[in-house]
């Protein structure tokens, strides 16, 4: 296992600058996804990690050594990718042997290692296949296996679901959390998919356009966003947002968007009479009640049962909100509900640069 450390990390490409001075540190064992949209970076900071990628400036450092000018052959990482990349015409016993085959090690620690790994994948029955014989998720599997039989002192994965169905996505997830709470190597994850980086993550480091916007536990993230950009990023479906104008009379606060929508606020909160804000509130923390003062009135657009959960888009005013009630409801698009807020739950930022604004 090892530590990870990243200071003032650059990358570019001729002039065009993709990594922007990125820093932060890994503890050791920990499990971190670097998660954000196409392009944002990701991949070309986890190539960087593993030699794949010069880096421009900074310094990567993993235990302690700085590997900058190190090969990637001599970091003693393992990387996942997305397309597997297997050997077809090796059986599936020497494509996870393969690498310490290279090395000479000694031909029973290579049997031993390769059936210890395949006893933790359940990949026992299928030693003697090749590839093409394989389902999608049995080779991802046999990628994940050569990459434990080499004891690595860090695993990169670099989006090794994508090419999976959703339900074996599902699957494949729990097996590699599972596989990190047996192993507890240092793990860095990318994915685009912000459910994977929820569900797997003991840190999430959320970028954007070669920076990151910030870095915490999942539910912090979700629960505390420093900015727009992580508050409708992180959460599916994604939080609602709708600007207007902070008001407060006396205990009661609210903001007021377009045709005089009245979106009430904790009178607690953050703001100021009259600032022009950003206000945002999750799916979940919307419900259906009776009408009355602190309500909104919304019409039914779409309705959308799940079996456990119903999904509602409805229009408030100009804005279109998604709400998310947990079981069923007998509301039929064209009529008009009362929406109750959580207003414990409401978060107001800055819309002129998405900064979350804070009492």
């Amino acid at each position: 296992m090892a530590s990870l450390a990243f200071r003032n990390v650059e990358k570019s490409f001729g002039s065009i600058k993709i990594i922007h001075g990125i820093g932060f540190d890994i503890a050791d064992g920990e499990f971190t996804v670097l998660v954000g949209p196409s392009g944002c970076g990701k991949s070309t900071l986890l190539r960087m990690l593993a030699g794949l990628e010069e880096i421009s400036g900074g310094t990567i450092a993993i235990d302690g050594q700085v590997v900058n000018d190190i090969e990637s052959k001599d970091r003693d990482i393992a990387m996942v990718f997305q397309s597997y990349a297997l050997y077809p015409h090796m059986t599936v016993a020497d494509n996870m042997g393969f690498s310490l085959k290279l090395r000479k090690a000694d031909p029973k620690l290579t049997k031993e290692r390769v059936d210890h790994a395949a006893k933790i994948l359940n990949l026992g029955p299928y030693l003697e296949r090749f590839p093409r014989e394989l389902s999608g998720g049995q080779r991802q599997r046999v990628a994940m296996g050569r990459a434990i039989v080499r004891d690595p002192k860090v695993f990169l994965f670099d989006e090794p679901l994508s090419n999976l169905d959703a339900k074996l996505r599902v699957a494949m997830r729990a097996e590699i959390k599972a596989l990190h709470q047996r192993l507890k190597t240092t793990t860095v994850y990318v994915t685009h998919d912000q459910v994977e980086a929820m569900t797997m993550a003991d840190r999430i480091v959320v970028m954007q356009e070669g920076r990151i916007e910030q870095i915490g536990t999942p539910l912090d993230l979700y629960d505390h966003p420093a900015n727009l950009f992580v508050a409708q990023f992180i959460g599916s479906p994604s939080m609602n947002v709708v600007h207007g104008t902070l008001r407060r009379s006396g205990l009661e606060a609210y903001v007021e968007a377009d045709g005089g929508v009245r979106w009430p606020v904790a009178s607690g909160s953050a703001g100021v009479d009259g600032q022009t804000v950003a206000y945002g509130i999750r799916p979940g923390d919307l419900g259906v009640g009776t009408a009355g003062e602190r309500t909104v009135a919304a019409e039914v657009i779409v309705v959308e049962p799940t079996g456990a959960e119903t999904e509602l888009l409805v229009r408030v005013g100009q804005a279109q909100i998604v709400v998310v009630l947990h079981g069923r409801t007998s509301a039929l698009p064209g009529e008009t509900i009362a929406l109750v807020v959580d207003t414990a739950a409401v978060h107001l930022f800055d819309p002129a640069n998405g900064a979350a604004i804070l009492p």
